[in-house]
């Protein structure tokens, strides 16, 4: 892929690890549209990367609507007619409880945005990644989300976040099954993992700077034709389902 004719959209890109996918990408020459919801940081922060000299556009995105998803859609398709990168960033975690604990309206609202917003996200931009000559998805996962690390026991307190933790499981179950039915086209799709990254959503305690947490996306972002598809990578390699 040449990224310097490469279009990508992040969705979450308002802030925190999805604006700096968004500017490491457009550091390397590709057009970033930063999806988010809300319109006043999106807007500031189109405006903080063009000051950087980026090539990037703010595109109104809420992944739990399916109007706004279908809208960004449209719009995509007027003004570039395809899509080289979608990098499923936007996710919430809601929840520290015992799964006993937690209330069943937390958890619907994480699969909203986590699980069923990456797929609302996917099938609408589907169609123009199929004109990519080289289409590439990457879905922002956790290591959390690793079933074969939670029976090792490698997460201490992970049983008390059931609701995120269970729907990155779900979204990388996505990655799989996305993998498979595009797997004779062009497109590459892979889980990242950014590692404990300080961002909001962990009051800034993760020991990752979100420069250091975007490396993984963004390489998938950018593989060439040789590189894997249906995989869960972070910087020390495969992680395990």
């Amino acid at each position: 892929m040449n990224p310097a004719e490469a279009v990508a959209l992040v969705t979450g890109a308002n802030k925190g690890l999805g604006k700096e996918i968004a500017r490491q990408l457009g550091a390397q020459g590709v057009f970033v549209l930063l999806g988010a919801r809300d319109r006043e940081r999106g807007q500031r922060a189109e405006a903080e990367l063009k000051g950087q000299g980026l090539k990037v556009q703010y595109v109104p995105l809420d992944v739990v609507d399916p109007q706004s998803v279908e809208q960004a859609a449209q719009q995509v398709d007027k003004q570039f007619g395809r899509l080289d990168i979608l990098v499923n960033n936007a996710g919430i975690a809601l929840d520290w409880f015992p799964p006993s604990e937690l209330d069943t309206e937390a958890l619907k609202k994480t699969y909203e945005t986590n699980v069923f917003g990456v797929f609302r996200v996917t099938k609408a931009m589907l169609p123009l990644l199929k004109r990519s000559k080289a289409g590439r998805i990457v879905n922002m996962s956790s290591a959390l989300g690793s079933l074969a690390f939670h029976t090792d026991g490698m997460f201490k307190d992970a049983n008390r976040l059931l609701a995120y933790c269970s729907s990155k499981a779900a979204l990388n179950a996505i990655t799989v099954a996305f993998a498979k039915e595009l797997r004779n086209t062009s497109i590459k799709v892979n889980s990242a993992n950014p590692g404990y990254t300080a961002t909001d959503m962990n009051q800034n305690q993760g020991p990752k700077t979100v420069e250091q947490g975007a490396r993984t996306p963004v390489r998938l972002a950018l593989l060439g034709d040789d590189g894997p598809t249906g995989g869960n990578f972070s910087d020390e390699g495969v992680v395990p389902w």
